[in-house]
């Protein structure tokens, strides 16, 4: 059969077209008397889905409910926000995964699979023993690892020299200010005691 036309007398949509459901136009409209809202409260005003995340409807939000970790925000801080650092620890008695002569860096524990990843810097601690000898190179160490490894017959390399941290400086309490007279009373010394006018009262004159 040979295809039709397309004329205005055979247009039709690509697909059914569905009608919207219309609110407010009463309970034979199929969304009830109140428009699918129910009867009061906060969802039923108008702008109450417009709430900001996290909102609980004036309740005290969770995320100001949980705890917190106070404490400083500076670089040297422990490992809490985007300015603190933090370490993945490695014991010395995991490295007996690698063989004498063996170089541990990030990478090598990544492929023992001793960490995860590289993205975090690592930490050697003294748990266990070392009988290896080993060329230890990361980020940071503790002495008594550091003993351990050397003792062995290894070698130990910093990938990043540790900070110098800053003593905390005391804050002497202020002295009240002295006033005008107290300074006074301070300066002037009291004078010695005088001695005893021994000067004589003058004698009366005798009667004519």
């Amino acid at each position: 059969m040979p295809e039709k036309t397309l004329n205005l007398s055979n247009l039709q949509p690509a697909q059914e077209r569905v009608d919207r459901k219309r609110v407010g136009r009463g309970p034979g409209s199929g969304k009830g008397k109140f428009s699918g809202r129910g009867i009061k409260g906060q969802k039923s005003r108008s702008g109450s889905h417009k709430m900001r995340a996290g909102f609980e409807g004036g309740q005290m939000p969770i995320y100001m409910r949980i705890g917190k970790l106070r404490g400083s925000t500076s670089k040297d801080a422990m490992p809490v926000g985007p300015f603190r650092t933090s370490t993945v620890p490695v014991n010395v008695r995991d490295l007996v995964r690698f063989e004498a002569g063996d170089e541990v860096t990030p990478e090598t524990l990544v492929a023992k699979r001793l960490i995860k990843n590289t993205k975090t810097d690592v930490k050697v601690l003294g748990d266990g023993e070392v009988t290896l000898k080993l060329t230890v190179r990361v980020h940071r160490i503790s002495a008594t690892a550091r003993e351990k490894i050397e003792a062995a017959g290894g070698t130990v390399e910093l990938l990043r020299e540790p900070k110098e941290q800053k003593r905390k400086q005391k804050h002497r309490k202020a002295k009240p200010p002295t006033t005008a007279t107290e300074e006074q009373a301070e300066t002037v010394e009291e004078p010695a005691d005088a001695p005893a006018d021994t000067a004589s009262e003058p004698e009366a004159e005798p009667d004519a």
